[in-house]
């Protein structure tokens, strides 16, 4: 009988006793008559070792100490490959402005003036997060969010939607007067409400200065290039 032929009998006589070896066993025990045995862990008990077939099982072969050649370590089998998350593709200005575009459409606002507010809140950065926990593209707190609709601050398609609709009810709310529904967008309608106009924070004052002056320039680059777009892929950057 071949060393083999030796090995799958001795496997098929486990089998039958129900203690087949595990395949992520943890030794490879050669006996001297040619025969390879696998095995969790030894245990020695006077002149014979037992070899037990898995952790925390009674199970066990019992062979002569003087009849073990070799043990020699089976390292576990590595584990199974987790495939990997799709990699969403990278969003463009391109895409973003036409993100904004479609949300301008619907809410009937200016397409710059939305681009001018993306570019003062996230620089265009779909993952940015403030010091305050405002997220995404248009940086919305999470409670404006969730009575937004938007479920998810990071996909830049509800993070604009929702951003739009929220400018749009605070134009609104103010008559149209764009620097205190800005002022509402940056510090909330409660502060704006409070001093009956744009709140004395330096933070609200310069947003809303600087969304205006990004407002202007983008109508200003258009009448220069009546041909082109105010995409934020195609214009100059702001200084």
């Amino acid at each position: 009988m071949s060393k083999i032929s030796a090995f799958a009998c001795w496997l098929g006589v486990l089998a039958m006793l129900g203690i087949v070896p595990a395949l992520h066993a943890a030794e490879e025990v050669t006996l001297k008559n040619g025969f390879n045995l696998l095995c969790d862990h030894r245990e020695q008990v006077g002149d014979k070792v037992r070899l037990f077939t898995s952790r925390g099982s009674s199970n066990f072969v019992e062979v002569d100490a003087a009849e073990i050649a070799s043990v020699d370590v089976v390292p576990d089998p590595p584990p199974a490959a987790v495939p990997s998350a799709p990699v969403a593709p990278r969003l463009t200005n391109a895409d973003v402005h036409e993100l904004i575009a479609r949300a301008g459409a619907n809410h009937n606002l200016d397409v710059d003036l939305l681009a001018s507010v993306v570019r003062a809140e996230s620089g265009g950065n779909i993952h940015a997060v403030s010091r305050t926990g405002a997220q995404g593209l248009m940086q919305l707190m999470p409670g404006t969010a969730a009575q937004l609709g938007v479920t998810d601050s990071f996909r830049p398609d509800e993070n604009i939607n929702g951003g739009t609709a929220y400018l749009d009810a605070l134009l609104l709310r103010y008559h149209d007067r764009l620097a205190l529904a800005l002022a509402a967008y940056n510090a909330g309608p409660a502060a704006v409400d409070k001093y009956h106009g744009i709140p004395p924070y330096r933070e609200t004052q310069l947003y809303v200065a600087r969304v205006i002056r990004e407002f202007n320039r983008r109508k200003q680059w258009e009448r220069q290039h009546p041909a082109g777009t105010a995409a934020l892929s195609s214009m100059p950057p702001s200084r």
